[in-house]
């Protein structure tokens, strides 16, 4: 399930608070010269700056720190349209993260990435010309002494940074990640995991299906408007279709479970729409990344009613909580 995009679930559990602004840290960006004939010379090289008195921890994954994994650390857009992505997008566990996961960054100090993007967006499609290149620094911070242990314990800060413009001509043709091969097939090895999985992905195009439907039923009520404010309903039921009908064999979905999720039907037993430990929830907030190109631009339901009309409609987050509150609301 997933040519372009591969989604990697880290286990989720919800965090992030509302967005501020970091007013200690400044982001460099340099890049190859203005004029380049092939992608392959699209490298770029990214300072991060702590002018503060105190140091900052920043967690890297999804930003212009992460250094390791093919993310979206940077954005890329021509004609003022987004260059599509095709790396992989991520949901992380709190309690699964360790001291990697973060840069520290002391007073005075700095952190320098070095990114090549050639294998992570659709150039060929865009076409020859001037490209934008801007760092994602929408940063997750904590204290360097603090304990993570839920939502609350992670600041969202924005900081602000230069564009770096590039004109590619010649060769733009895509290029695949490396090592990762298309197949549109549940490989787990283990009997018990695999049902786990299929189980997963069977609720998720289920849960989808029941919003569809309770939007086409009852339109912007007070549940839709709270998590999608004014935006059509047409576009949201369109990204729960998306998801309802999903069964292309030209795509490979990764999905690295949280064995311990529950099934949809717990949320007629006790289970919290705000826990967000719905198998079927998580699978369809992957699922709307590969078939909608949604975003992860915060967690935890509180948070996503909180988000603006057009951040609400590309946070994957929100199809999680809308789903399974209406699954609550509607099955139970």
């Amino acid at each position: 399930m997933l040519t372009s995009l591969i989604i990697l679930g880290f286990i989720l559990s919800g965090f992030a608070s509302p967005f501020k602004r970091a007013t200690s840290l400044i982001v460099s960006l340099t890049g190859p010269a203005t004029n380049i004939t092939s992608i392959d010379d699209l490298k770029f090289t990214a300072i991060v700056f702590n002018t503060g008195s105190e140091p900052v921890r920043i967690l890297k994954y999804g930003t212009i720190l992460d250094d390791i994994l093919p993310t979206r650390s940077l954005t890329v857009t021509k004609d003022r349209q987004t260059v599509p992505f095709t790396g992989i997008k991520l949901t992380i566990s709190l309690e699964d993260i360790d001291d990697s996961a973060f840069a520290i960054i002391s007073p005075g100090e700095s952190v320098t990435v070095n990114r090549e993007l050639s294998t992570l967006f659709d150039f060929a499609s865009a076409g020859p010309g001037t490209f934008t290149f801007a760092p994602v620094t929408s940063f997750q911070t904590v204290s360097p002494e603090a304990r993570i242990t839920d939502a609350g314990s992670l600041d969202l800060v924005t900081v602000s940074s230069s564009s770096v413009d590039v004109h590619v001509s010649g060769d733009l043709a895509k290029r695949d990640l490396p090592v990762l091969d298309a197949r549109a097939v549940d490989i787990c090895t283990s009997s018990s995991q695999k049902s786990f999985i299929d189980a997963s992905y069977t609720e998720a195009k289920s849960l989808a299906s029941i919003a569809s439907s309770y939007i086409a039923t009852n339109g912007a009520n007070s549940l839709y408007t709270a998590y999608y404010g004014a935006t059509s309903t047409s576009t949201i039921r369109g990204v729960f279709n998306n998801v309802a009908s999903e069964s292309s064999r030209s795509r490979t979905y990764t999905f690295v479970a949280s064995f311990s999720e529950v099934p949809s039907t717990n949320l007629c037993r006790g289970t919290s729409v705000a826990s967000r430990n719905v198998r079927g929830g998580t699978t369809l907030h992957e699922l709307t990344h590969a078939t909608s190109g949604t975003d992860d631009v915060i967690y935890g339901c509180a948070n996503d009613q909180a988000l603006s009309d057009a951040n609400q409609r590309i946070n994957a987050d929100n199809y999680n909580c809308f789903s399974t509150q209406v699954y609550q609301n509607t099955q139970c």
